[in-house]
């Protein structure tokens, strides 16, 4: 069966995304807006004890179960202590370069529920005053927020609400080109979490059933390597929605949907990810199967955390990932026709 993906909704839903801070640890709110918009399409949703969404979708068979995962959770940062003239050094929430978030706008989001706008700078940002500007390291320890308030001292900072541990995200600066393509911080997961939304909103509009149960896993720790060490006990098999990688010594494209066939867990189900690879040639889906060496997904936190299952990784194709990101419709789009495929059985 033949479905039709809605590129309006998906590209729209993903926007809403993408607008939603969630720096990993910091998820609730856009796990509301992913129950909000599951339920809205007529979807139950639970929840696991860390916070993550499980959105069940009936099959026709319903002795076996396929997962789908999808992270909601992002690179960001956190308050690591406020220096005496009132700047805010900053810990990394998961892994990227700094040199990829200096002079990135950002939001402090303290426990009081207050927010704060800043700038993330190098301690030494202007040439017209230090001789090393350009040449002084980009290290965590040389990193600090410039909060958009009037303070000059820790006390300053400290009256505001602003405490070690206070969240920190960054601007995702998203936009949708007329070409097609996306750019935007935090793709990584949140064009594949749009892909598995064009998925359930395929179901509902179109009426039609996978052939067995679907539960789709909206993690929410992955970017820190436990989004999913737990999954449901009934999911037999899973396959980890993530996002693609371009450069050297691989073939996909922004305009691909990737599929990869080992990382740095190591191979994935050679049954399924024949299937995946079958189903895009059959279905003329654009694809590129290649090895990520420095990639870990949901999927191998779930086979890590011991559970009996089978795994695949498949995700839009994604440039420059961990910084300033950016894929095409084409490869959202794209990912959620062969998620189509696959649970239909075909």
């Amino acid at each position: 069966m033949t479905v039709h993906i809605d590129e309006n909704y998906v590209i729209t839903l993903l926007k809403k995304l993408l607008d939603t801070p969630s720096p990993t640890g910091y998820t609730h709110h856009i796990i509301d807006l992913i129950r909000e918009e599951a339920e809205s399409l007529g979807f139950p949703v639970t929840f696991n004890e860390k916070g993550g969404a499980i959105i069940s979708v009936e099959g026709e068979n319903d002795s076996y179960t396929v997962g789908l995962s999808g992270h909601v959770d992002t690179l960001g940062a956190m308050v690591r202590s406020i220096t005496p003239h009132g700047t805010l050094k900053l810990t990394s929430l998961g892994g990227f370069a700094m040199s990829s978030i200096e002079n990135e706008y950002c939001i402090v989001h303290t426990r009081g529920g207050r927010t704060y706008t800043g700038t993330i700078l190098t301690q030494h940002p202007s040439v017209h005053v230090y001789a090393d500007a350009r040449d002084f390291k980009r290290s965590e320890e040389h990193m600090e927020v410039r909060i958009d308030e009037l303070v000059s001292s820790r006390e300053d900072v400290e009256a505001l609400g602003i405490r070690t541990g206070d969240y920190i995200s960054f601007d995702a600066r998203a936009v949708v080109t007329e070409s097609g393509y996306i750019k935007s911080r935090h793709l990584d997961d949140k064009a594949s979490v749009a892909a598995l939304f064009g998925l359930l909103e395929s179901i509902k509009r179109e009426g039609w059933k996978p052939k067995q149960n679907v539960k789709l896993l909206i993690s929410n720790y992955e970017e820190v390597g436990h989004g999913t060490a737990y999954i449901p006990n009934d999911i037999a098999e899973l396959i980890a929605v993530d996002m693609g990688c371009m450069g050297d010594d691989l073939s996909c494209k922004e305009t691909d949907v990737s599929i990869c066939a080992k990382d740095s867990s190591g191979p994935y189900d050679y049954h399924m990810t024949g299937r995946l690879i079958e189903l895009c040639e059959a279905g003329g889906i654009e694809h590129a199967v290649d090895i990520y060496p420095y990639y870990g997904s949901d999927a191998s936190a779930a086979l890590r955390g011991g559970s009996n299952i089978r795994a695949a990784l498949i995700g839009p194709g994604v440039h420059a990932s961990h910084s300033m990101e950016r894929t095409h419709t084409r490869a959202v789009i794209g990912t959620a026709q062969l998620l189509c495929a696959y649970v239909q059985g075909e």
